[in-house]
């Protein structure tokens, strides 16, 4: 097994006729992007497509100029945090202006979730409902939280999360790309330790597969990525489908470090 695997499937669903997730992987760089599209005459697919293909490409040539997890004095954060934040607000950025000068596209807006890894580290950026857990051992935790209305009314108590997976507004966000000239993603970062296993996802699958549907998967299958992969989408689609749904699996293994060269990091 490689120091770090990653693995992309997206499927349309069962109610759907074109697909507005979009990911993209890039693992000799140490980055994965997932978004999920909205808005009228295929215009989501664009923004969503725009979203992962900028930031991809800010990210490449980025992360290839600094020195690994060096902290911002300023913010606390590591450059990478910084940099992957950077990459996402000029990706709303474009998004916003294309959305305004294009009619066929107005009024288009993405989520995004984008992970990079690190040394022994991994940041989390994001904006939207997509998702991202870490399974540990046996345990499946959250690294984001949605940015959405029905997420405030769980983290204040006023709903639990089988609750909010079967209201009428729990694909109400509060925060979008592309629909604002300006936008603020949250920044995660988490300490990486052998063998957790990273799931990015859309809300395709967390409407309508539980919490404890995603652990037992990725317990049982997360040797193989692409079985797990599969498996999420079918536990979606076996639920009704009635969304795209899209997987990256991430995983460090026993002797992971991303301590590459620069050229390695410009051209591997």
């Amino acid at each position: 097994m490689s120091d770090l695997e990653m693995f992309a499937l997206s499927d349309v669903g069962v109610k759907r006729n074109h697909n507005e997730d979009y990911v993209g992987i890039a693992p000799s760089h140490g980055f994965a992007v997932l978004a999920d599209g909205m808005g009228g005459h295929n215009a989501g697919e664009v923004a969503s497509v725009m979203a992962v293909d900028i930031t991809m490409r800010s990210l490449k040539e980025s992360l290839s100029k600094i020195p690994m997890a060096e902290h911002d004095p300023e913010t606390g954060f590591t450059l990478e945090s910084i940099l992957a934040r950077k990459a996402v607000i000029l990706a709303n950025e474009t998004i916003y202006k294309t959305s305004g000068e294009r009619p066929e596209c107005a009024g288009m807006g993405t989520t995004i979730v984008v992970a990079v890894l690190y040394d022994d580290r991994l940041t989390a950026v994001h904006v939207g409902d997509s998702r991202m857990y870490r399974l540990r051992g046996d345990y499946l935790t959250y690294i984001t939280e949605d940015h959405s209305l029905i997420q405030e009314q769980v983290r204040r108590g006023l709903l639990t999360a089988d609750d909010a997976r079967n209201s009428a507004i729990k694909n109400l966000v509060t925060r979008a790309m592309g629909v604002d000239p300006e936008v603020e993603p949250d920044i995660v970062e988490d300490i990486v330790q052998p063998n957790d296993l990273y799931l990015m996802c859309s809300d395709g699958l967390t409407d309508v597969v539980p919490d404890e549907a995603i652990r037992l998967t990725l317990r049982q299958h997360g040797k193989d990525m692409r079985a797990a992969a599969s498996h999420l989408i079918q536990l979606a689609n076996d639920a009704g489908g009635p969304d795209n749904i899209s997987v990256i699996l991430i995983r460090a293994g026993k002797n992971y470090r991303r301590k590459q060269s620069l050229m390695s990091r410009l051209f591997g």
